[in-house]
């Protein structure tokens, strides 16, 4: 192998680096932390299925985290179980999130509009901050935070403000921790899907209707899995992407493109 083509393994490997994936008990979170183990990283999943995370955690030689991100008190000992457990940690993937109303705007209930807020924006901005002096340590850091093409378009058919605005909001806070915390090297990006198959969007795929939506809405002519958004999480996640901050990234097959 030659000294140039040994450069690109070397941009993505992450050997020894600890990492936090949240939301790591299925889907994108899952992919997530499977592929950073694969590129050497240590990782700590988190989520509140327990058997699937030790199951998870089983396979990459992980730290299984359970618990509840709702929960904003206990975000803290998340981080202080990884940094005891694996080390300090020098990246975070926020990809928990969810929505828990399909109420159109008048009539969203106040107590899911805060639980959307909580899980989706309040959650991530917690985990943020208790990395923060972690990574400060080490020198370097990078969070990257899962948003959705909903947090920059409205998506006609599918009543989802809360989460739209939780959405949006991850990418203001994305470009605020990005300025304020570049001087100790640590970057802070999103990464924006569209419509992928997952345990939230099966039922829309499955039904005739739904998946005839997506396909005359989604300029690629492919039905997009977790594994279509990991490259953008793990290249934002190492040293390939060492000169990027601040940034929302879309990967959405071209839906927002139309």
């Amino acid at each position: 192998m030659t000294a140039r083509s040994a450069r690109a393994p070397r941009l993505f490997d992450l050997d020894g680096r600890v990492a936090i994936v949240t939301g790591a008990s299925s889907g994108l979170g899952a992919a997530v932390a499977e592929t950073l183990a694969s590129l050497g990283a240590r990782v700590a999943v988190a989520a509140r299925r327990a058997d699937r995370l030790t199951e998870l955690a089983g396979r990459i030689d992980g730290l299984p985290v359970v618990c509840d991100l709702s929960r904003p008190q206990g975000i803290g000992a998340v981080v202080t179980a990884v940094a005891d457990g694996l080390g300090p940690p020098e990246i975070l993937v926020n990809a928990a999130g969810n929505r828990f109303t399909t109420e159109r705007a008048e009539s969203e209930p106040l107590d899911a509009v805060y639980r959307t807020l909580e899980l989706n924006l309040v959650a991530p901005f917690l985990l943020a901050r208790a990395v923060f002096p972690h990574m400060r340590a080490v020198g370097r850091g990078s969070i990257v935070n899962v948003s959705s093409i909903s947090g920059r378009v409205g998506v006609p058919g599918i009543p989802q403000a809360s989460y739209a605005a939780s959405k949006a909001g991850l990418s203001g806070l994305t470009a605020e921790l990005a300025v304020q915390w570049a001087r100790y090297s640590i970057r802070v990006n999103t990464v924006a899907p569209g419509f992928f198959r997952s345990e939230i969007t099966d039922t829309l795929y499955d039904d005739e209707r739904g998946a005839a939506y997506l396909r005359r809405n989604t300029p690629l002519p492919t039905e997009a899995e977790a594994e279509d958004i990991v490259g953008a999480v793990v290249w934002l996640a190492g040293d390939a992407a060492r000169y990027v901050t601040g940034q929302t990234v879309v990967v959405d097959g071209g839906w927002t493109a139309r």
